[in-house]
């Protein structure tokens, strides 16, 4: 069974994240999936800052295809975006498989649903969506709840 939230506000999307973060050990998947602007980095914010990392330093890796944030963080996280990449290879050579199977951290990926064979076994799915009232919906699936 999936859950749905409603969440008004960039504060609240980022301590939703930090909330989903208390559950997530070493080895976590978490696929974010959903267009532009619907809250996917600010959601990763949270899960960094959830982790004791600074949310501040959280960017999308839109176009640097992955970012790491270790300082102060009681795991590293992996933050990746598929979003500029157009086949699995591209994913493949940036040393997916190698993130997946140090298994040391969180590896959160934005934009999951493009190559969801990648993605394994336990994955925890998350679809972001714009409301017209501005407010976000995010639907969490349970694990291997791919969403499309």
């Amino acid at each position: 069974m999936s859950e749905i939230r409603t969440i008004d506000s960039e504060a609240a999307m980022i301590a939703f994240g930090a909330e989903v973060a208390a559950d997530l050990a070493a080895g976590d998947v978490v696929a974010l999936v959903g267009q532009l602007g619907a809250g996917k980095t600010h959601f990763t914010k949270g899960v960094v800052s959830g982790l004791g990392g600074d949310p501040e330093a959280v960017t999308s890796p839109t176009f640097t295809l992955v970012h790491e944030y270790v300082a102060g963080c009681r795991l590293p996280v992996f933050h990746f975006d598929f979003y500029r990449m157009d086949e699995p290879g591209e994913v493949l050579g940036i040393g997916w498989e190698d993130y997946l199977d140090e298994a040391e951290g969180v590896l959160l990926v934005e934009w999951a649903d493009k190559f969801p064979g990648l993605l394994p076994t336990g994955t925890k799915w998350f679809r972001f969506s714009l409301l017209e009232s501005g407010a976000r919906r995010v639907e969490r699936h349970p694990e291997d709840g791919k969403v499309s």
